[in-house]
């Protein structure tokens, strides 16, 4: 009996101990699976923000890629990037972000300060501040050319005067940088100073990155628009130019033609040699305005610089003036100058001399012209017109040009531009005019003479 008691008693406490392990493995693996599961769908909410994320940052490059407003790639770049960082544990309701772009300074003209092109949290007297970019993370970010993080943004020794950041403690700066050239910064700053994880950084770094392919591709456009609105200005100044040629050349010749021949018809019947006299003039006048036709033919194209080249097409040039309107030109050129230009820059050349020869032939009352085009470094050219006319106050002329009919400096000055050239004008009253155009004709020469005019 007692032996009984004793194996159901053993019974019992075998069965308790193996109810509690199994229940014990079973808790286990119950907790075990909801782990599982939950890991599973921490990992699908993170697939599931990865792929939100990857399809805004698509959008991103789609729209920034169609969009050629300037101010739009801006407002685009920072709405997105507030919606590439927000999620179920993304707090950006603190985020604050800016472009920081290098323009002019308002007080001195040749500094450049970083200005906002665009921002988010910013108040408007935020909007209004500049930042010179020589102290802190500004300073840091522009210096190295790469992102840079701070933690006490909000004492910053430029960036503190925004109101906005004093309440910030995180930032983010992306320099915004083409090549040698930085156009400005992309800021981003969180009151959290941890907020900018390595994670976040390398988002934002893609949207900077992208921001700058836009703004470029923007900038651009906008420079092409520039130079179509401006080749459409040149063309209508051609025209006007032709058209008071025209009037004031040929259109007054044929009209005094006109009335010289109906003079001489009614001479004939009165004084027949009188008539013949008078017929010998209209023929000389006649003879004149078809010099003066083809000599402005011969300025809207001169066909002698396609088939002879640059020599040939000045000493032509030079011969109609002396043979149109008795002004001596003087053409001196160095042969080894006109084999070092291409040539489209030969045509440049000529272009920028002829238009500086009529000019003097206009307004200088000069008895010489002299063209003259040397080499001064075996890379660097000069092209030189003088002249021993009346000369002019050229400041006060500059300063009342936009008043004057003439756009004859402007093209010279422009024409200077397409060759990489350095134009430089010397007159005064009484005692002629010279005007130099320094021709670099390499890329090296170009950085030595841009880096001396920077210096003087």
């Amino acid at each position: 009996m007692n032996d009984t008691f004793l194996f159901l008693g053993i019974a019992a406490a075998v069965a308790l101990l193996f109810g509690g392990i199994l229940g014990y493995v079973l808790r286990g693996f119950l907790v075990h699976k909801k782990l599982a599961s939950e890991r599973v769908a921490l990992r699908r909410e993170a697939k599931k923000m990865e792929r939100a994320r990857s399809s805004l940052i698509y959008e991103l490059v789609s729209t920034l890629s169609a969009t050629l407003s300037y101010q739009r790639v801006l407002e685009i770049a920072l709405d997105i990037s507030t919606r590439v960082l927000s999620g179920p544990n993304g707090n950006v309701a603190s985020l604050v972000s800016a472009f920081l772009l290098f323009d002019r300074s308002d007080a001195n003209p040749e500094q450049m300060v970083l200005r906002v092109g665009s921002a988010r949290g910013f108040t408007p007297a935020d909007q209004r501040q500049t930042f010179e970019g020589v102290n802190g993370l500004l300073a840091e970010t522009i210096e190295r050319g790469e992102s840079r993080s701070s933690k006490s943004v909000n004492q910053d020794s430029e960036l503190s005067r925004v109101i906005a950041l004093r309440s910030c403690e995180g930032a983010y700066c992306i320099p915004l940088r083409a090549g040698l050239e930085t156009y400005g910064v992309l800021l981003f700053a969180h009151k959290d100073p941890d907020f900018f994880t390595k994670e976040i950084c390398e988002l934002l770094n893609i949207v900077g990155h992208q921001a700058m392919i836009a703004m470029q591709n923007a900038r651009l456009f906008d420079d092409l628009e520039q130079e179509k609105e401006h080749m459409m200005e040149i063309q209508e100044e051609a025209r006007k130019k032709l058209a008071r040629d025209l009037h004031d050349g040929p259109t007054q010749s044929v009209a005094a033609i006109a009335m010289r021949v109906n003079f001489a018809r009614r001479l004939m019947e009165r004084d027949a040699k009188a008539a013949q006299t008078e017929l010998e003039k209209i023929e000389e006048l006649a003879r004149r305005t078809t010099k003066e036709i083809r000599h402005m033919l011969f300025t809207l194209r001169p066909l002698v610089l396609e088939s002879k080249g640059l020599v040939a097409a000045l000493q032509a040039m030079a011969d109609k003036m002396r043979e149109t309107y008795d002004q001596n030109v003087l053409i001196e050129v160095q042969s080894e100058v006109v084999d070092k230009l291409e040539i489209g820059k030969q045509a440049v050349v000529f272009y920028i001399a002829e238009e500086a020869v009529n000019n003097a032939r206009k307004h200088a009352q000069a008895a010489h012209i002299w063209v003259r085009l040397k080499l001064l470094q075996p890379d660097v050219a000069m092209l030189e017109i003088q002249d021993d006319g009346v000369g002019f106050d050229l400041s006060a002329v500059d300063a009342t040009y936009d008043n004057r009919g003439s756009l004859g400096m402007v093209n010279m000055r422009e024409r200077t531009e397409l060759v990489n050239g350095f134009l430089h004008i010397n007159s005064a009253v009484g005692k002629g005019t010279r005007i130099q155009v320094v021709i670099p004709l390499s890329e090296d020469a170009y950085d030595r003479l841009r880096n001396r005019g920077k210096a003087a």
